[in-house]
């Protein structure tokens, strides 16, 4: 039951599998996730989603992983999903905004720019979710950037 729990968490609920491209599609899982937690209209929403997801995150990588039998197979997505909560964090975007944010994102977690290479090479599903909290945290820093300067990405 333990294998097959984290397998789906991992994956979320099988996103992961999809034939192409799954870390875009776990990419936008995460968009689909932070947009049902902000009707919510409570910050905290977000913060307990993002703490969960990680801690979900390690557990089910570092399970899944073993199943795989190799480190960071593609079908773990629930990185991706940290890392888009983690690029949007608090951000009151617009359209335009959540689209310039999902780019971002996907651009530093295929680049690795540093130090998301070395935090890679933490053990298990520390290693999976660590290169997309840095990624996540690099979009962040540019959303939050543009938002300074271009009016239009940001709702606030």
């Amino acid at each position: 039951m333990m294998p097959r729990l984290a397998l789906v968490c991992a994956t979320v609920g099988y996103v992961g599998l999809a034939p192409v491209a799954p870390g875009t599609w776990g990419s936008a899982a995460g968009v689909g996730l932070l947009l049902l937690v902000r009707l919510t209209g409570e910050p905290a929403a977000e913060a307990l989603l993002l703490a969960a997801v990680l801690a979900c995150g390690v557990w089910s990588a570092t399970l899944t992983e073993r199943r795989y039998g190799r480190p960071d197979p593609g079908a773990i997505v629930i990185d991706e999903v940290a890392g888009m909560l983690i690029a949007l964090f608090w951000v009151p975007v617009t359209w335009a905004g959540l689209l310039v944010g999902f780019l971002a994102f996907r651009i530093f977690d295929i680049v690795k720019p540093f130090p998301a290479a070395a935090a890679e090479r933490l053990p298990a599903g520390w290693g999976v979710m660590a290169d997309d909290v840095v990624a996540g945290l690099y979009a962040w820093v540019t959303v939050r950037a543009l938002a300074a300067v271009v009016p239009w990405v940001t709702a606030g």
